[in-house]
């Protein structure tokens, strides 16, 4: 290949299973099933953290969020982790973002005046803005009133429907579709791409959907029917939900609709399933919103001569529970907030043999960044967590891939949610880590009882097998294997160096 550019498309909030090659058939997303017949999807993809800054900075840094400790939004990320963005400097790209990271800065390196301090998170150091959404989303509003389109107050409100009462809802959203956010995302990209010529790129092109407020504008606000919508899985009642764990009950009885829906009210574990089945349509209406405009990419990509000589990469920050046990957004420890898509498009003739197949071996978002490194032939630094996928894309799985994924979820309070301080914990012990594996799923709290689900038996995991005496020899061999994997992946940014005689020594290639 002549040149070597990389697409890194992040969207947010896009379920696992929302993919039509693994099963959701319903939906309508024919350039990202190009991408998948061309591509390599994997199946078992899961995320390092929630909710969106822990989770971009595992797949930015490639590190465990125990490693990198940004765990939650507003968290600061420590200035000595390396990322994707300076790893590309150093192999003499430009990396350019679309998009956002919901990075808080390391506070020792500026002030408390700093004003990145009041808001959720701003762009990772490393990277070059090209089209910034957070933290104020200034440009995407400065647009939309360059194009003359009456901005209310407050300026959210463009997410209300046009007709009738706020929450769940097939309407259409004020905004009309050519000024969504996601076509100004493509149109941040386009003008991007359009003006870098021949020199090799790297781009980092998110879309803030289908993240809330989940309404679509039309016309794809009418394209699904909440009738062919998969009902939400749940208990029977969300008071049965709750008596699972005291960390469940806290969000079974905390989150509020207000937070999905612009205006909306009451609480989302009060939600009809017909209420589920509308936004669920809504929801699937905004992927088809993003498969839409990035046919326009792909599009440029090739009328431009691009396409085959640019890795594609579709992935995501983190899941959504949609309805799925009375829960929304992305919190707790169910997989519907954590398994996330995973498609490569490797454009070289090496890649030929794979095409359109699916993995099926566990995989996670710290293998996004060794996966690019590796195909620009650029280097892998030492304290990287995840591996190259690209074995799999050359149809030569390693011997020794991993048989579980681990991941983490932090629940210290934050300004918009305490289930720290309702359920009498301390700061740092408000945490959880999971490892799963394709049989059993263990839960290890820092200060809460355990939870063990048995996947075979019980794949929705409504029952706790924790203190089943028939598990506890299973309990005690998963809670080992978290403890190995803890031991195993403990920062290891300087580990593999040594001082000798002969001076200093490395044992990692």
């Amino acid at each position: 290949m002549s040149r070597r550019n990389v697409l890194l498309i992040v969207v947010d909030q896009w379920r696992g299973d929302m993919l039509p090659c693994l099963g959701a058939d319903f939906l309508k997303l024919p350039n990202i099933e190009r991408l998948c017949r061309e591509g390599v999807t994997f199946r078992n993809h899961f995320t390092q953290g929630a909710p969106c800054g822990p989770a971009r900075a595992s797949l930015l840094t490639g590190l465990y969020q125990m490693n990198h400790r940004a765990v939650q939004n507003t968290i600061p990320l420590d200035s000595r982790h390396d990322n994707l963005g300076k790893m590309l400097r150093r192999a003499g790209y430009d990396p350019a973002l679309v998009g956002y990271t919901t990075t808080t800065p390391d506070p020792r390196g500026t002030t408390t005046d700093d004003p990145r301090f009041r808001v959720l998170g701003d762009v990772m150091e490393g990277f070059r803005p090209v089209g910034v959404f957070e933290p104020y989303m200034e440009a995407y509003f400065a647009w939309l009133l360059a194009s003359g389109l009456d901005v209310p107050q407050p300026r959210a409100d463009i997410w209300l429907p046009r007709e009738g009462a706020p929450g769940p809802t097939s309407a259409a959203a004020r905004v009309p579709a050519e000024l969504s956010d996601t076509a100004w995302f493509t149109e941040r990209a386009l003008s991007y791409l359009r003006g870098r010529g021949a020199n090799p790129w790297f781009l980092h092109l998110g879309y803030y959907r289908p993240h809330p407020p989940f309404i679509a504008p039309h016309p794809f606000n009418a394209m699904y029917d909440p009738a062919d919508m998969p009902p939400p899985l749940r208990a029977v009642s969300a008071e049965a939900e709750a008596q699972q764990h005291p960390l469940l009950g806290f969000y079974v009885g905390d989150i509020q609709q207000s937070s999905f829906f612009q205006g909306g009210g009451g609480l989302a574990s009060a939600m009809t399933e017909d209420a589920v089945r509308v936004m669920r349509a809504a929801y699937c209406g905004l992927m088809s919103e993003i498969d839409h405009h990035l046919g326009r990419v792909f599009a440029h990509l090739q009328e431009s001569g691009q396409w085959d000589d640019t890795l594609i990469v579709l992935t995501c920050d983190h899941g959504e529970q949609l309805g799925d046990h009375h829960l929304l957004g992305k919190v707790g420890y169910f997989d519907q907030s954590f398994h996330i898509p995973m498609i490569v498009r490797d454009p070289r003739p090496a890649a030929d043999a794979t095409r359109g197949t699916i993995v099926s071996h566990f995989t996670e978002t710290i293998d996004t960044l060794p996966t690019i490194l590796d195909w620009l032939d650029a280097e892998v630094p030492p304290q990287v967590d995840g591996r190259s996928l690209l074995p799999f894309i050359a149809g030569q799985p390693p011997a020794d891939w991993r048989s579980e994924v681990h991941y983490e979820y932090d629940f210290r309070d934050v300004y918009y949610s305490k289930a720290e301080s309702a359920l009498g914990l301390d700061m740092d012990r408000a945490s959880l880590a999971v490892v799963q594996d394709e049989r059993f799923k263990y839960v290890h709290f820092a200060s809460l009882p355990p939870l063990f689900f048995d996947l075979r038996q019980d794949p929705g995991q409504f029952v706790n097998r924790a203190e089943d005496p028939a598990y506890a020899s299973l309990v005690r061999t998963y809670a080992q294997k978290m403890l190995d994997w803890r031991l195993s992946f403990a920062d290891r940014t300087l580990t593999g160096y040594r001082a000798s005689p002969e001076g200093l020594q490395s044992r990692r290639g």
